[in-house]
């Protein structure tokens, strides 16, 4: 049997407790991300524009590491031109 750490149980149930009819599921998040990143390099504030967006990747460690690989590999790329 698998047992979960206190912590991770925790979360669990905040994540389940705290979610709502209108989030997004990972297909739609990655569809956006691009327009997401391209707004916050270009100075705006995208969580304000795409709160959904903005949720799913607080809640989501997978599109969270897709986000942040994009944004590091944009930001590398402009380093070089």
């Amino acid at each position: 049997m698998m047992s979960l750490k206190p912590e991770k149980l925790q979360r669990l149930v905040y994540d389940i407790l705290t979610t709502r009819p209108d989030e997004i599921g990972c297909d739609t998040c990655f569809a956006q991300l691009d327009l997401f990143v391209e707004m916050l390099q270009a100075g705006k504030n995208p969580a304000v524009a795409m709160p959904q967006v903005h949720r799913h990747l607080e809640r989501c460690g997978m599109c969270r590491e897709e986000f942040e690989a994009l944004l590091s590999a944009l930001e590398h790329y402009s380093q070089l031109h």
